[in-house]
This record gives structure tokens, sequence and C-alpha cells, in this order.
């Protein structure tokens, strides 16, 4: 395949499931080829299968967002299929819990996750964008961020997604390098369904709870993926440092 013709290459992490899996095959629509990041290459395996079905080029890898060495060695192997230019920081756990009740490692594995993970990523990923003068980080956030009860640890992971992917902006604009961060509200995910579980709710009641939206529904994974799209595109590459909340309703 020669240079022309050949895709340029998104990273995705955790894209085994849920918004990761629905943000890469929609990248893989938009004509990238996907490197599909989870903590389990196998269970990548589905998300892989989907984008190849579809003509597209993927590569499962796994990945520890929160160790530098497993990070380091993840981008090495994405390059097989090119260098990277475009990363999607969507890798993310729950460890709810009442402040009162929260013990160190339910706050620290959190911020790991989100936070420390998204700093590995970009500064593993961003030396191939500088090289190629092109680049697109697009950091998943939340209206978390904003504040909920029974996430301390959450809330402040996706508020400091915030900072840095505005902070990602201002440091590498010039060289051709944008960043910005999406920020869910409820979606139909395994996370949600285990936060409904934390409260005691049935999922199919927690949604009802949550579909109080101007819009009047629940957000999909298709939905984020659509705005993820948007700021990984060559023609949007005059806006960064934006925080996009994509929750059915006025945020921020």
């Amino acid at each position: 395949m020669s240079e022309a013709t050949t895709p340029r290459v998104a990273v995705v992490t955790g894209a085994a499931r849920g918004i990761g899996a629905a943000t890469a095959l929609r990248l893989a629509a938009d004509g990238y080829a996907v490197a599909v990041l989870d903590l389990d290459a196998e269970a990548c395996a589905g998300t892989v299968a989907a984008i190849e079905e579809r003509g597209g080029r993927a590569l499962a890898v796994a990945v520890d967002v929160s160790d530098g060495d497993s990070v380091t060695a993840a981008v090495a192997a994405v390059e097989q299929l090119g260098a990277p230019v475009v990363l999607v920081n969507n890798a993310g756990i729950t460890r709810d819990n009442l402040l009162f009740k929260m013990n160190e490692n339910e706050w620290d594995s959190v911020l790991d996750v989100h936070l420390r993970g998204a700093f590995l990523m970009s500064r593993a990923c961003q030396q191939h964008m500088v090289a190629a003068r092109f680049g697109r980080i697009v950091n998943l956030s939340s209206t978390a961020a904003l504040g909920n009860r029974g996430q301390a640890n959450y809330s402040a992971a996706k508020a400091g997604m915030q900072g840095l992917t505005k902070t990602l902006a201002i440091e590498l604009g010039q060289f051709g390098i944008t960043a910005n961060a999406v920020a869910p509200g409820f979606i139909v995910t395994e996370m949600t369904a285990k936060t409904a579980e934390r409260v005691g709710m049935s999922f199919e009641d927690f949604q009802a709870a949550a579909a109080k939206t101007p819009v009047r529904r629940v957000g999909r994974p298709e939905d984020i993926a659509q705005a993820v799209s948007f700021f990984a595109r060559e023609e949007a590459g005059f806006v960064t440092g934006q925080v996009l909340y994509v929750a059915g309703g006025p945020r921020g």
C-alpha cells in the first residue's frame, strides 16, 4: 500500500467494550486503522473482528495504562499498524464509595487508570504526532467532573482530565496537535449498570430516572463515538482545549 493510501492510525484505550468499542468502530468507519487497547488483548477480539468485517484494519494490544513500561510496550506494538496520530484516552474504572468509607486503594486506582493513564498514553503518543505535524488527542471526561455523590475519586479524575486536556492543547498546538475532551452524561454501559447496582436500583429504573433530560432519553455509546469522530477530523484543526458535554442537555 502506498504512503498516500495508507490510513492514519488511531489508538483507543479501554476499547474492548462500551464507549471505547463504539469509538474504535466509528474511527475505523472514518478511515483510520485502529489499535484496540485494553487490559486483556483477548477481550478486544470482538471489537477487532467487527472492524475487520467492515473492511477496516485493527490490532488488539494489551496494556495497563497506569504502568509506564506497559504503555511504552503497547505503543511500540501499535507501530505495526503505523505511527499513531489519534489517541482516545477512554480507559476507566469505578470504585464508588462515600467519602467516609472510601479507602486509599479505591482513590488511587481510579486516579491511576483515568488520569495517570491519560498522561502516560499522551506522553508516549505525542512524539509520533509531533513528527507527523498532525495529531488529535481526545480525553474522556464526564458530567461527574461537576461532582457526584459517592464518586469523589471518579469526579476528581474526570475534572483532572479537563485540566490535562487544556494544558495539552496549549503545549502541543504549535505542532499541529489538538486536544479536546468529551464529557458524557448517562450512557448505557456495563459501568452504569454497576452504578445502578451500587445504589440499589434495577438498571431499567435507573435508566428511566436518567432519561429525564431535555431530549428525553439516555445516551448510547455511539453518541459519544460521534463526538470523538468530530474532534479527530482533520477539519477540526482549529478546535482545541474544549470540553464537549454530550449529556442530552446543557452542562458545564
